[in-house]
């Protein structure tokens, strides 16, 4: 956490009740946030966790699995790599994603839905404040920063953190809808959506595969690339400046919980397969025995009654 009041942009922080710290201390437009528009920090909240989840999704089946024991997280946040890059990104994106999504139900009364006209048809329907979301996204996950503070691990959170809410941006889409007698077009709605937050996660595992890595300036204010011949750095694309450790062994240092004891599939050749996850050291095939629900029945009206059976499965487990 932050000292000194200021709004906790940790994407860790996924607790409402902790985001806004020491409120008697807070000035300007984060104490206002804080002290009196407490339904937008709980869909900062809401959206840390949503960034969280799909982290997890898309590193499910990789050596590094977006670990949800906080203590082993918070230390590959001290890391300039590319998985602390996906994690900066993928949590500015919820942020974002959660508190325009809140706007468009109605869910918060600083915001609604976007409405627009042009001159061949009308903006109706319920279009995505995105720039709301955008706003608070930045509002909360940059002011972990210090003001004017330009070094290097500075630069590369705030540039991550808006790689992350240009993955939402650049995917907005247009829907529309005819009016008219017949089907035709004479009046046509529409009106601009988010994408599905799946498709995010998507958009920012391939930046994290394309991921640069950079270096301070000359002039120490600003980034330069390690290699000369990649291209100006864009906007859109993740960037790191330290080299990922190979997550293989446990290390409580390094936050790395290894690989051992994961299920892992002998068939694939590439990511979640035995021989990638379980970094040559070798599998077992293992048989697993729980319990679920089976033979579910239907009873008039209204229940569904299931009987428990004993479920035997082989997988196989890292050594």
């Amino acid at each position: 956490m932050k000292e000194g009041g200021k709004v906790d942009g940790n994407p860790l922080v996924m607790d409402p009740n902790i985001i806004c710290r020491r409120t008697k201390t807070l000035v300007g437009r984060n104490a206002d946030v804080c002290q009196s528009q407490p339904e937008i920090v709980q869909e900062v909240a809401n959206g840390a966790r949503l960034g969280m989840r799909e982290c997890q999704h898309q590193f499910h089946s990789r050596r590094w699995n977006c670990t949800s024991q906080s203590r082993n997280l918070a230390k590959i946040l001290q890391q300039d790599i590319r998985e602390t890059a996906f994690v900066y990104a993928i949590t500015a994106a919820g942020v974002l994603h959660a508190v325009t999504q809140a706007c468009s139900q109605g869910a918060l009364p600083q915001c609604g839905c976007v409405t627009l006209q042009n001159g061949r048809w009308e903006w109706g329907g319920c279009g995505d404040d995105v720039d709301f979301g955008y706003e608070k996204s930045r509002q909360f996950m940059d002011t972990r920063q210090q003001k004017g503070k330009s070094d290097i691990r500075t630069l590369i959170d705030l540039h991550n953190n808006e790689a992350g809410r240009l993955a939402i941006r650049t995917q907005m889409r247009t829907e529309c809808k005819c009016h008219g007698l017949s089907g035709s077009c004479t009046l046509r709605s529409c009106w601009r959506k988010m994408p599905i937050f799946r498709q995010v996660g998507d958009y920012l595992m391939q930046s994290f595969h394309k991921a640069i890595r950079v270096m301070s300036g000359n002039d120490g204010k600003s980034l330069a690339t390690i290699d000369p011949d990649t291209l100006p750095l864009d906007a859109n694309i993740l960037i790191y400046s330290a080299e990922s450790p190979d997550f293989c062994q446990a290390n409580q240092r390094m936050g790395t919980e290894g690989t051992q004891g994961r299920v892992c599939n002998s068939t694939e050749t590439g990511p979640g397969g035995c021989d990638s996850l379980c970094c040559g050291k070798g599998f077992a095939d293992n048989t697993l025995e729980y319990e679920e629900n089976c033979q579910c029945r239907f009873h008039w009206c209204c229940e569904v009654q299931c009987q428990r059976c004993s479920v035997r499965k082989e997988v196989s487990l890292c050594l």
